[in-house]
Order: C-alpha cells, then sequence, then structure tokens
C-alpha cells in the first residue's frame, strides 16, 4: 500500500492545496480517503485534491510525502494516471 501526497503549493479557492494518490489502486485511494473523512467531492479522475490544513493529519495517517514531479511519475508508472484529453465525456 502506497498513498501519497504532494506539498500544498497548488492555489485555487483561496487556498492551497495537495493532491493524494495512489500507486497501487483507486481502490486503496477511495478506503484511505475515506477513513479520513475526505469527501468523495474531492475525488478528480486520478486524485484527491486536499487543503492544506489537511496535510500534516494526512501524513500522519501514513499518506508519503514526496515532490509533486515524484507524485506525478510514480502514478504514471502505475498505470493510474488520468491524462484530462481522457477524462472528456459525451
Amino acid at each position: 500500500m502506497t498513498v501519497l501526497i504532494d506539498p500544498p503549493r497548488w492555489p485555487a479557492h483561496g487556498r492551497l492545496w495537495s493532491h493524494l494518490v495512489s500507486d497501487t489502486s483507486y481502490e486503496e485511494l477511495h478506503e484511505f480517503a475515506a477513513a479520513l473523512g475526505i469527501p468523495s467531492r474531492g475525488f478528480d479522475h486520478d486524485h484527491y485534491d486536499v487543503p492544506q490544513e489537511r496535510y500534516e493529519a494526512i501524513v500522519t495517517a501514513g499518506a508519503v510525502p514526496v515532490e509533486a514531479r515524484e507524485l506525478l511519475e510514480r502514478l504514471l508508472r502505475s498505470g493510474l494516471r488520468q491524462r484530462k484529453r481522457d477524462r472528456r465525456t459525451g
């Protein structure tokens, strides 16, 4: 089980955000997020967006902190990355 989180550097809605991913499975990611009370509405195709104020608690719960570049590389290697062009529906 490896759930990864990058530093809260992504600005939106007046706060900074991190990305939470699994390099194993979406099921693992959803279970981890649910156990921490992270709302499902925070899931964005292949990751959860989590606000800066949750970062430390998520790391304490077992997420491995990595830089954004490593997070993306590991997500790509896992085959779980959803590219924007692949996200389109309809």
